[in-house]
């Protein structure tokens, strides 16, 4: 399998076709951005340590019934995928209130919910990612009610096995978004990323921010805390 020409290029990712045309290898970079594009920056290797992650926690989830586009990791930063048609979506899951949601509707940090909180964000840089609801999902013909019905009952299963997986390793999984696409098949599978980038990941303990919200907010340590998170996660085969 070789890379033959670039795809896309996004704030986080290079996507290269390769010779097989259902193949795509995807390319993680260590470009960082927050607040839609407005901050930018780098952080040093943490390209390498998002696609270890992601394939990692991909790997479990797919020990568990969870269908994803993961096919093989190449090498630190390069991971050979299933070519989806992605689904203009960010699923956003909360378990605690934090950052926009908490802005938004005046709860405080760290109040953590009942039952999870799922939000719809439609894929449109132009339009700034606006959160949309099923409805408008529909009516815009980015999926039908029967690919949202199943979109939920995946994204019901997976936060059940993240909170278990994170919960484990003494971290708590405040808020993620996650992204699914269409297989050659027509299948819906888990595809993108999770990573500390589309993660809210505290310590249990001392509450510290193990993510990207170090960059947001400028306190420090920023590869130092993806690194505690990987290595964390690691140590569950």
């Amino acid at each position: 399998m070789e890379k033959t020409e670039q795809l896309y290029e996004g704030k986080a990712k290079k996507v290269w076709a390769t010779d097989d045309p259902e193949i795509v290898i995807v390319d993680y970079k260590d470009d960082a951005t927050a607040f839609n594009g407005e901050k930018k920056g780098t952080i040093v290797g943490k390209g390498a340590i998002n696609n270890r992650m992601t394939n990692h926690v991909f790997k479990l989830l797919e020990k568990e019934g969870v269908p994803t586009h993961l096919i093989e990791e190449l090498s630190d930063r390069e991971t050979a995928v299933k070519k989806v048609d992605i689904v203009p979506l960010e699923v956003i899951i909360r378990n605690v209130a934090a950052g926009s949601f908490s802005k938004r509707l005046g709860v405080p940090e760290g109040t953590p919910f009942k039952e999870p909180t799922i939000e719809f964000s439609y894929k449109n840089d132009a339009l700034g990612d606006p959160l949309i609801n099923d409805d408008h999902a529909v009516s815009l013909g980015i999926c039908s009610y029967d690919d949202l019905k199943k979109i939920y009952e995946l994204t019901d299963r997976i936060n059940n096995e993240l909170k278990k997986m994170f919960d484990s390793v003494d971290v708590i999984l405040v808020d993620y978004k996650i992204e699914f696409g269409f297989d050659c098949d027509g299948n819906i599978v888990l595809s993108d990323e999770i990573s500390p980038d589309s993660a809210r990941l505290w310590d249990k303990k001392s509450l510290a921010k193990l993510d990207k919200d170090r960059f947001r907010r400028d306190l420090g340590k920023v590869v130092e805390a993806y690194e505690e998170i990987l290595k964390r996660l690691e140590k569950i085969a």
